[in-house]
Formats: structure tokens, C-alpha cells, sequence
């Protein structure tokens, strides 16, 4: 089967099946909008959503291919780095803020919706593009490469303030979950900036970056409770993001020089960089990351 056709049929079955996995967070979050989330349901849940996205993918190679399989893997695995660190900033804008505990669960799913909504709009513009113009692959890969040196640039930065559109609400008496709400959403038009041209990098399968989305931010309410934590622990992420940012802008302008037939810079043959590699090296950065920031951590306790 091409892993480029998946049948009317499962796109029926998996968008009806996300919704409905998307309808009982809200039914969970409208529940226990007074309550605290506890460190042990956050953890379970966020294990739960984890295994669902790891026999997903792996179901992939068995009824569509394993190049799909590989593809979502990729995928999701930069798009759930991308979500985590995403996470961090919500983590300071609900600080800043001072956002009741109580009203958390609501901001963060109304939060995570907006993400999910406006990345399908950037995916669908994204697709209509790309289908239509090979060379933007050179826009992504110069952006992807411009947006992995800001993040090098701005990694010691552990601060947010806020922008015109938040401050003028607050000026005009706007509750702080209003706020918060436009202060995330307008951090999700930022970071689908970024996403969607990664995953434009790893996979054209439509199929394929709507799930490894999907899921990367699915569970990211519960995830927010344990990051907490572990924020001042993953040191390095957004060093790692960084570089796998960079690596994946450097494959676009290689697959849009070799899609323009330009397959020498000057004498020097353009490489072809397989799926494989990709996803080696992108589970390889976040390895290497973690163990790095695990290791600093228990040096500087």
C-alpha cells in the first residue's frame, strides 16, 4: 500500500476516535476545574498518552508501511519536543500571571485547542503550498535554520513579559484567564511557525503530520503538572531543539536544491539524507540532551 493514500474510511475512524479522546480531557478538565491535579494522576495520564502515541505508530507499519511508521515516529517525536518546550512558557505565563490553580485546567485546555486549531489551518496552507511550489522548502529550511540560532540566542533567557495585545487587555480590565488565554494563544501562533515547517521536513504524508501532531500535544494539560518540576532539570532542551531545528532546515535546502535538479554546490555533491538518519539523529539529540541536563542537574545539587 502507498504510504501516501490512506483510505476515507480511517480518516473517519482516527479523527472521530481523537475527538472523542479529545471530548473526555475536556470532560476531565471541566470536572476538576476547582481541584489541584496531583503530581500522581498527571504522571499517568501523561504515560497513558505516551503509550497510545507509541502503539499508534507502530500499528502504522504493520496496515500502511513502515516508512510511514518511521515517518510518525520522527514526526511526533519533534512535535512533542517542540510541544514540551512550548510547555515551558505556558509554565511562565502562568506564574507571571498568577493564574489560580483552579482555573489551570480550563487555561491549559482552552489553550491546547487553540494550538490544535490553528496548526490544522497552518497545515493545510502549508500543504497547498508545497503541492504547489517546491522552492518554499528553501523559505522553511532558511526559517528552521534562523529559528535554531534564536533559540541558542535566547536559551539562558527563563523570563516572560508581555507583549502590546496583553498589556492593552490588562489596561482595559480584562480578567487574568482572559489574558492568559491571548498571552497562549499567541504563543501558539509562534511555535506553529516552527512546527509545521519541521514536520513539512520529515514527512509530506498528510496523514502522517496530522496524527504525529495530534498527539504530540495530546496530554499536554497533564504534562504540565509534572514540568513543573522538571523544568530547572532539562537544561539543554532548548539547546537540543536547536539543533534538530537546524538539522532538519539543513534537509529542506538539500531536498529543494535536489527537487530544482542542483545536485552540486560548487563541485561538492548535495547529499541525500534519508528517513532513517533523520530519526536517528533526532532520537539521538534528545538522548544526548537528556542526559546531559540530568547529569548537570545532579552536579549542581
Amino acid at each position: 500500500m502507498n504510504n501516501s493514500h490512506v483510505s476515507a474510511g480511517a480518516w473517519v475512524i482516527t479523527l472521530v476516535s481523537l475527538a472523542f479522546v479529545l471530548l473526555i480531557d475536556f470532560l476531565l478538565a471541566f470536572r476538576n476545574r476547582h481541584k489541584e491535579t496531583t503530581l500522581k494522576s498527571a504522571a499517568l495520564w501523561t504515560i497513558f498518552y505516551v503509550s497510545a502515541a507509541v502503539v499508534f505508530g507502530s500499528t502504522l507499519g504493520i496496515w500502511l508501511s513502515e516508512q510511514a511508521r518511521s515517518e510518525f515516529f520522527a514526526g511526533w517525536l519533534t512535535e512533542y519536543s517542540l510541544s514540551f518546550d512550548n510547555l515551558f512558557v505556558f509554565v511562565l505565563i502562568m506564574a507571571r500571571l498568577k493564574v489560580e490553580k483552579s482555573k489551570e485546567e480550563m487555561v491549559l485546555f482552552y489553550g491546547i485547542v487553540s494550538s490544535l486549531f490553528l496548526r490544522g489551518i497552518f497545515i493545510a496552507a502549508g500543504s497547498a503550498v508545497v503541492n504547489r511550489f517546491q522552492w518554499v522548502f528553501y523559505f522553511f529550511g532558511f526559517f528552521l535554520i534562523y529559528t535554531a540560532f534564536s533559540l541558542l540566542k535566547e536559551s539562558e533567557e527563563e523570563e516572560w513579559t508581555e507583549g502590546k495585545a496583553t498589556a492593552w487587555l490588562r489596561k482595559r480590565g480584562a480578567s487574568v484567564v482572559v489574558i492568559a488565554l491571548t498571552a497562549i494563544a499567541i504563543t501558539n501562533v509562534l511555535f506553529a511557525f516552527d512546527s509545521i515547517p519541521a514536520i513539512f521536513g520529515l514527512t509530506r504524508n498528510p496523514y502522517v503530520i496530522v496524527t504525529a501532531n495530534v498527539f504530540a500535544l495530546m496530554g499536554l494539560r497533564q504534562l504540565y503538572f509534572l514540568i513543573g518540576n522538571l523544568m530547572h532539570k532539562l537544561v539543554y532542551l532548548t539547546q537540543g531543539l536547536s539543533v534538530i531545528l537546524g538539522f532538519i532546515g539543513v534537509k529542506l535546502i538539500f531536498e529543494a536544491a535536489l527537487s530544482q535538479k542542483h545536485h552540486k554546490v560548487i563541485g561538492i555533491n548535495i547529499p541525500e539524507i534519508s528517513l532513517g538518519l533523520s530519526l536517528g539523529f533526532i532520537i539521538g539529540v534528545l538522548c544526548l540532551t537528556t542526559l546531559l541536563s540530568l547529569l548537570k542537574s545532579r552536579k549542581s545539587a
